[in-house]
């Protein structure tokens, strides 16, 4: 991860940087250079959790499980092609859960929250979490570890893979609305996950797919009907950069939670149309 992993992200982070500046999907609103530095700074404590607990604790629990032949894929004799597999599809859906989750339980949401509340959406994006939500993820990641019973390469290829997945679909890239149309049969594509960061409660509470997009699409929680210059970004209680400064996001999670509305009361809505493919 460290000398294969880090630095396979960290070109594809700066590729993604480039493609959205020179094709943006969305118009930006606010200075790109400072929301990346912020969401850089805010980000260093969890990519220090992330090299020291969050991976290391996994992987720890991926070879005790292994060893003691704990876990469905270790119960199971499979050959090794099914088991990656088995991997990638029963870990992407336990993220979609997870996901689910860190909107759905108060105590998971107030930190998720930090993410939401950038008021654009970009690669940087996909780094702005708070260091909180990193430590729950440590949790969930090791029980889904254990009671899937992944191998310990496997669940590096996996996280690497996962990684990618959550920098492409944060990008403001503006893919040929035909192509991106073809990758959201499988995957989760930036048209698709711009949807999830509006200020439309309801738009937000959909897809909530990390790699695939199957999931939303059987849990009935795909969205596709909203065209990007449609959307506000962000989370509707916080509209202001400077209710949104390093020191005030780090200490977000502890601090009252605002309704779902606009500062001046209102509630964001939307109505919902039919599409079948993915809106430009």
């Amino acid at each position: 991860m460290d000398y294969v992993g880090r630095p396979l992200l960290a070109c594809i982070f700066l590729v993604l940087l480039l493609l959205q500046w020179r094709f943006p999907l969305r118009r930006q609103h606010f200075s790109v250079v400072n929301r990346l530095v912020r969401n850089f700074v805010l980000s260093l404590p969890g990519f220090g959790i992330v090299r020291f607990a969050m991976l290391p604790i996994p992987i720890a629990v991926a070879i005790w499980a292994e060893h003691r032949r704990i876990g469905l894929l270790n119960w199971l004799s499979v050959p090794g092609w099914a088991a990656g597999i088995a991997t990638f599809l029963l870990m992407d859906y336990a993220y979609w859960w997870w996901h689910w989750a860190n909107h759905m339980v108060p105590l998971f949401w107030r930190f998720h929250n930090v993410h939401h509340t950038d008021l654009d959406l970009d690669v940087t994006t996909a780094a702005r979490f708070h260091f909180g939500e990193m430590f729950f993820s440590i949790g969930f990641l090791s029980l889904a570890v254990m009671i899937i019973g992944i191998g310990p390469v496997m669940l590096v290829i996996f996280f690497i893979t996962l990684e990618t997945a959550t920098l492409f679909h944060h990008s403001n890239w503006r893919l040929p609305i035909q192509v991106e149309r073809i990758l959201n049969l499988i995957i989760v594509t930036p048209r698709m996950h711009g949807i999830h960061h509006s200020i439309v409660q309801r738009e937000t509470n959909s897809n909530w797919g990390t790699i695939f997009c199957w999931w939303d699409k059987f849990h009935r929680t795909l969205r596709r009907d909203v065209p990007q210059d449609a959307l506000t970004i962000g989370v509707a209680a916080y509209r202001e950069e400077n209710e949104l400064t390093l020191w005030k996001l780090l200490a977000l999670p502890f601090r009252r939670q605002r309704e779902w509305r606009l500062p001046n009361g209102d509630i964001p809505k939307r109505e919902a149309q039919s599409a079948g493919k993915l809106a430009e």
